[in-house]
């Protein structure tokens, strides 16, 4: 089951959502520029780059990602760059949301990159209670690693709230690891096969 069959679209109204969200990226690039304002058009870039990621993959490896996991990533990174404009500060639920869709992405690549290396290997026998697991510490560690980099930046790139800002940025972190882990895991199987095959064309040493 891919992503798309649960969101009712097709894969050619998944991608024009996709090619809709990276033209607001682009004019909030250039309003950036245009403006001045280079915090704006730096994040606006950062999140058009990983948009552009699965094209590139496909011209690198000759891998088409599933339309709908790339609609996916591609909600995950413009719901920060809107929020990042002043909707966190706004609505603490838009955060919230925000939150809880990017740790889903990041859930279910950690999830595909981990699955990808136990079939892989033939000495992991992993049960699954052991991988919903996973799921959910990749994501805290994660979030970790982010928000030591949000106060090792100092508020330069993105914007630093205080504590209470980071412990629910956690709590829904690990509601979106959960979801993942009991209803997700499914929609990155075609991401397992390309990560298995990628790991399968590495040179022995």
């Amino acid at each position: 089951m891919t992503l798309g069959d649960a969101l009712g679209l097709t894969d050619a109204q998944e991608r024009r959502i996709v090619r809709g969200l990276q033209l607001g990226l682009v004019v909030l690039l250039g309003y950036g520029v245009v403006t001045f304002q280079f915090g704006i058009s730096g994040t606006a870039g950062l999140a058009l780059g990983i948009t552009l990621l699965p094209a590139w993959l496909r011209w690198e490896y000759g891998y088409s990602m599933d339309a709908g996991l790339v609609l996916w990533i591609t909600t995950a990174v413009i719901l920060h760059t809107v929020g990042s404009l002043w909707l966190y500060e706004a609505y603490q639920w838009y955060d919230e949301i925000a939150h809880t869709v990017s740790a889903s992405v990041i859930a279910g690549l950690g999830y595909a990159a981990f699955r990808a290396f136990e079939l892989h290997s033939d000495e992991m026998n992993v049960p699954s209670t052991f991988r919903s697991v996973f799921i959910v510490v990749f994501v805290l560690a994660i979030g970790v690693i982010w928000e030591v980099l949000e106060f090792a930046l100092g508020g330069a790139v993105v914007t630093v709230y205080g504590i209470d800002d980071i412990v629910t940025d956690f709590v829904f972190n690990a509601v979106g690891a959960v979801i993942v882990a009991i209803l997700g895991t499914g929609y990155v199987g075609e991401l397992v096969g390309f990560f298995r095959r990628r790991l399968r064309s590495r040179p022995e040493n």
